[in-house]
């Protein structure tokens, strides 16, 4: 069966695919309008016939709840409860902002519906459930045109009976319905109810996605969706649990790094992915780092997701002039149409025009001399904007980069620094299509010693789904007091999400041969708000101690609580396997070298090197400065730079340390 990656960016879909012994790969520009158009224009490009298993991480999910294009969707909740969403945990995003508000919410007071009947925490019904207020509450949400519904009640996870009522009623509407006890079987009513709000909201639109592209599929053809917890679903499982989707691509690269960090012996990196739209990064100290504190357009997402940072800057993010006549690069995007100035139909400077006019873009190099680049379209634009503010243009080209550079190094500082990691530790593992563009110099500014660029960088998210094993996360909230408990307590917590664990897989198409099973234990000291999770041991209470240290920099002697149970269970299909290159000794082939271009360092036009990356091999050592090119993506070293070729074919720069 043919395997196929395909990962959906703002500006460009990626696939890649194996042919024989080797992968290939093909990008082409997104279609925003609908995203499914250009994976199906792709998988008829590369000509892989059925069957086909096709794993896709998708953007249709984050789009629409960031654009506000969800369904018109109802909230079932308590009688006395309905302004949940509305008032949440009353925190403000900008503290000072004397004017601020809040966003209007994706569900309008008018469609937050209250049924009498409650539920106490140790899951005794304390008030019946109301048939009839229920058949009333249903009623009107048919005569609204309400296109999803979330069912939350209090406690639902104790007991679900009264969900489980309300959502027959509903479902006898034909439309269809999230219940909190099946998305988020925990405590604290809004991030529940939030969750279970968002999984509503996005489904219907995840729902025709994902049916049109099975209609436009084989039978025989098999598509599995990317998670943001860094494992696969089917796509069935995709429709009904949407929201565990919402960083589905950015997932797949983070994924992809450390498969191929891990097989290359580094354990410690910073993934640095930088697309046409966003930059996405994340920290990997061992291991794929997690959260559950996640949040999209101000509403919390409790789903277990790799812990990924996002900022508004990539090869496609337009350079302005702000009202106090500073220069600002993005979060705004020219995306794939119009695209930057130099695809020919945009208008407005992009970082990616900047590194073009700069020379560190080779025109007749780009997606492997694909796709024309419009240099000359440049010029008048860019000598416009350096009248405007003051600059010379090649000044101009530069800032946008600096600034550009500057957003994304606070990013990684954001999950670095300050939470008590020093760059210097790591190695900047940089993918994406512009990465290679602008990872030395920002290593430079962090002090990072070395970059780490991979094979096909500008497809890695692609591959990354590859990698990715299939895996389905459960909890239970419990809250137990660890010292009165023994283990044999927690084994029949673990083992009822055992039995859900092996019988979803086995759904999947998962053999028990192939299964693994991840227990972990949500933990706290008495009296906080927020636990650690924690790996299940037979010494779990000395184990969250030691995490609570290393976390937080001390230990309690207070009681430890238990709050959630918590069950990964992983499917390990079948992977890519990597295979070690031969030595090719110092020197890289005639044929690896390309042209001499002049390319702007620091003000000025220097010789540089252009190298063609496929014909470097194992040993090869290059000296900055250099552009090295390939189909996905183009590398620069910067003068005081120099790069080797490990036996993986990834491209390892020792940075000497770039003053600011």
């Amino acid at each position: 069966m043919q395997i196929i990656g395909v990962d959906t960016g703002g500006t460009f879909t990626d696939l890649v695919f194996q042919d024989g012994p080797t992968w290939r790969t093909y990008k082409l520009l997104s279609t925003p309008r609908n995203p499914a158009q250009a994976v199906l224009a792709g998988l008829k490009f590369i000509a892989c016939g059925p069957p086909r298993q096709i794993i896709h991480g998708s953007t249709v999910a984050t789009n629409a709840i960031l654009e506000r294009k969800g369904a018109k969707t109802a909230l079932v909740t308590n009688t006395g409860f309905t302004d949940i969403l509305i008032i949440g945990r009353q925190n403000r995003s900008r503290l000072y902002d004397l004017f601020y508000r809040r966003e209007p919410s994706i569900v309008p007071p008018e469609l937050c519906f209250g049924v009498p009947g409650r539920i106490l925490k140790d899951g005794q019904e304390h008030q019946k459930f109301d048939d009839a207020s229920a058949r009333a509450v249903c009623q009107e949400i048919a005569a609204a045109g309400v296109e999803s519904v979330a069912v939350s009640f209090i406690f639902s996870f104790t007991n679900f009976d009264h969900e489980c009522k309300m959502a027959e009623m509903i479902e006898d509407l034909g439309i269809p319905v999230s219940l909190s006890h099946q998305i988020l079987s925990e405590f604290r009513e809004f991030e529940r109810t939030s969750t279970t709000v968002i999984n509503a909201y996005i489904g219907p639109k995840m729902e025709r996605y994902l049916s049109y592209l099975q209609d436009n599929l084989s039978a025989a053809d098999s598509l599995r969706i990317m998670q943001s917890n860094g494992g696969g679903i089917s796509a069935e499982t995709a429709m009904k649990e949407p929201v565990r989707t919402i960083l589905s691509g950015p997932a797949g690269g983070v994924v992809g790094a450390y498969e191929i960090a891990r097989n290359a012996k580094h354990p410690r990196l910073i993934t640095f992915d930088m697309g046409g739209t966003s930059t996405d990064v994340s920290l990997i100290d061992g291991s794929l780092s997690m959260t559950l504190e996640s949040e999209i357009s101000g509403y919390p997402v409790r789903t277990p997701m790799i812990d990924i940072h996002t900022v508004g800057a990539g090869g496609g993010s337009v350079a302005a002039i702000d009202s106090g006549g500073s220069l600002t690069v993005g979060p705004e995007s020219a995306g794939a149409d119009p695209g930057p100035i130099c695809y020919g139909k945009g208008n407005r400077i992009t970082v990616t025009d900047a590194n073009l006019y700069l020379g560190r873009l080779i025109p007749e190099h780009f997606l492997g001399g694909n796709m024309r680049l419009y240099t000359e379209r440049l010029h008048e634009h860019f000598e416009r904007m350096a009248r405007r503010i003051g600059l010379d243009p090649m000044e101009l080209a530069e800032g946008i980069l600096a600034v550009a550079n500057a957003n994304m190094e606070r990013a990684i500082r954001v999950i670095s620094v300050e939470r008590g990691h020093d760059p210097r530790e790591f190695i900047l593992f940089a993918f994406g299509g512009a990465g290679g563009l602008h990872a030395a110099e920002m290593a430079g500014h962090l002090n990072i010693p070395r970059v780490l660029i991979p094979k096909n960088p500008g497809i890695l998210s692609a591959m990354g789904m590859l990698m990715a094993d299939i895996v389905k996360d459960y909890s239970q909230t419990v809250m137990l007091h660890a010292g009165d408990i023994g283990t044999t307590v927690l084994e029949e917590y673990f083992h009822v999400l055992q039995i859900r664990g092996t019988g979803d897989l086995t759904q999947e198409g998962i053999n028990s041969a192939h299964m693994v099973m991840e227990r972990f234990l949500d933990m706290r000291y008495a009296g906080q708000s927020y636990e650690i999770i924690t790996p299940f041991a037979l010494d779990f209470i000395e184990t969250f101690h030691a995490l609570h240290q290393k976390t937080y920099g001390y230990r309690n002697d207070k009681p430890v609580e238990i709050v959630n149970v918590r069950l990964r269970a992983r499917g390990i299909p079948q992977k890519p396997v990597f295979e070690k290159m031969d030595d090719a000794g110092r020197k890289p082939p005639d044929a690896a070298f390309l042209d001499e271009r002049k390319v702007v360092f620091d003000g000025k036009r220097i010789n540089t090197s252009v190298f063609k990356r496929e014909a470097l091999g194992c040993g090869n050592r290059i000296t900055g400065p250099a552009v090295i090119v390939e189909y996905s993506s183009t590398a620069i070293l910067p003068p005081q730079t120099a790069a080797r070729v490990d036996e993986f074919g990834n491209i390892i720069i020792e940075i000497n340390t770039i003053v600011a």
